[in-house]
């Protein structure tokens, strides 16, 4: 594809230099990674500016540096270089926007579903990957947990990647077979427009709560970028949301998609009788009068608002609701997501609830269940990460808990100490130990509770890694569980 050709899905302010160039390499954002031939944007970022490396960019031979400031890069060196100078108003959506057309549209080519949300995100994904394979599709996903194609795992570090990769991966399951795909689309991703221009053919939001304030300054911010995945979907498209959680009417008011609501409270598609224990959860689906019995290997009523949310995308999409019943039913335990661990009678719980929300949800499944066996909680909070959540944490852990082990996440570049200190600062029982040391907190929480002790160990989930001073290393909540579990002697 040449440069003129990409420009026809482009609006330009201005045009400098020669537009017919050889055939494009690629895009590029990061000047580093810039071909000849290939087309350089230059992003805004929170970090450093895009436009700082334009001259870089021209001078690796980009065939084309598309810029929104007029002055970052000299309109004269353009006259005769054979390379184009192109303003645009927004180059995050020209990035999309050119990603897209570069990777000949893939996602017009999948049937591709999205899914918002504070908590439930990647459970409800996994749910509607089982249901569409099961429909005979070849199903990519893209996730907090991997990115897929089929079978094949892709590891990921962001929930969802920036619209280059995003529009190269879609390319890549068109090519491998795929006929349909879902992806987690997080409020960060939605704000800064990675996911602009996508085709969606439906879309979940499941909940939202406190998350994400070090990036959105108020609940009415992360709500109003959540809100973007249904203000983009086509005429007709289902926009399903939870009618319980008081900003779903706000996501869905202005969607040109075919609003369709689900909740225990009321909605379309209506929760009742919902029961659960470590072995799974059962509800009843009534929509418009006609119930349907759902049963899932996943336990907790989140799950159970998980799978509902699923089921009525899905249903709603034209799918068999039987089928789709059966699928939910055959949807496997997910990695990190109220994974359960045990020997004799004690249990560990591996989930990634890294927010007061999440964590409380939980803690009231965990509590539902345990009747006379004591509730250790293990829990951290992140570092560069939202500071106002550390003290909710510390206060639903202990609140929630018998005894709460407030130790380490992934404390970045901060001081494990102070984020374990703002932790504490919340908490107003007696009933808490610290310790700094992740392993040792896991250890602790095994060794030294009651044998049939239930231990949650919250926050990291899925993750193998822990980030300690910029030092990415090996660290697995899961293995460190089995370890002292198999230690135990009864």
């Amino acid at each position: 594809m040449r440069l003129n050709e990409i420009l026809d899905h482009l609006t330009v302010i201005q045009l400098t230099g020669d537009f017919f160039a050889n055939e494009i390499t690629g895009i590029c954002y990061n000047s580093a990674k810039v071909t000849k031939d290939s087309i350089f944007v230059a992003v805004k970022g929170y970090k450093t500016d895009g436009h700082l490396y334009a001259l870089d960019a021209y001078s690796k031979g980009a065939a084309a540096i598309v810029v929104e400031d007029l002055y970052s890069i000299p309109d004269e060196i353009f006259r005769r270089s054979g390379q184009a100078k192109i303003v645009v108003a927004d180059t995050r959506k020209a990035l999309a926007s050119l990603s897209a057309a570069y990777y000949g549209f893939p996602s017009r080519k999948l049937r591709l579903y999205g899914v918002t949300g504070t908590k439930g995100k990647t459970t409800t994904t996994f749910f509607i990957k089982k249901v569409l394979e099961k429909a005979g599709h070849k199903t990519g996903l893209i996730g907090t947990i991997a990115n897929m194609i089929g079978d094949e795992t892709i590891p990921t570090e962001l929930t969802t990647p920036e619209s280059v990769e995003l529009n190269a991966l879609f390319a890549r399951m068109v090519a491998e077979g795929c006929t349909a795909a879902v992806m987690e689309a997080s409020s960060h991703s939605l704000f800064l427009k990675r996911t602009h221009g996508l085709d969606f053919d439906g879309a979940i939001f499941t909940n939202l709560s406190s998350e994400h304030r070090d990036f959105h300054e108020t609940m009415d911010d992360y709500a109003s970028a959540k809100k973007i995945l249904f203000d983009g979907l086509k005429t007709g498209a289902p926009a399903v949301y939870n009618i319980d959680d008081e900003f779903g009417c706000f996501i869905s008011k202005d969607t040109e998609g075919r609003k369709i609501s689900f909740g225990k409270l009321g909605g379309n598609y209506r929760l009742e009788n919902i029961s659960f224990d470590f072995s799974g959860t059962s509800f009843t689906i009534d929509h418009g009068g006609v119930k349907t019995d759902l049963r899932t290997n996943l336990v907790g009523e989140f799950n159970a608002f998980n799978a509902a949310a699923a089921y009525t995308l899905m249903v709603e999409s034209g799918y068999d609701k039987d089928l789709v019943a059966e699928a939910i039913a055959e949807t496997p335990q997910v990695d990190g997501r109220f994974e359960l661990i045990k020997k004799g009678e004690k249990k560990v719980l591996i989930d990634y609830a890294h927010s007061p929300g999440a964590l409380e949800q939980v803690l009231i499944s965990i509590n539902s269940l345990a009747g006379e066996s004591p509730v250790y909680t293990v829990v951290g909070c992140g570092g560069n990460r939202d500071k106002t959540k550390r003290p909710v944490m510390g206060k639903i852990a202990s609140e929630m808990s018998a005894k709460a082990v407030i130790t380490s996440d992934n404390p970045r570049d901060e001081d494990p100490d102070e984020i374990i200190r703002e932790v504490v600062g919340g908490i107003e029982k007696e009933n808490f130990i610290v310790e700094v040391d992740r392993e040792e907190a896991i250890k602790k929480a095994i060794l030294e509770s009651p044998e049939n002790a239930i231990i949650l160990v919250a926050g990291k989930g899925h993750e193998t890694y822990q980030i300690v001073k910029g030092v990415k290393s090996h660290f697995s909540d899961r293995e460190v569980a089995e370890k002292y579990l198999n230690e135990i002697r009864f």
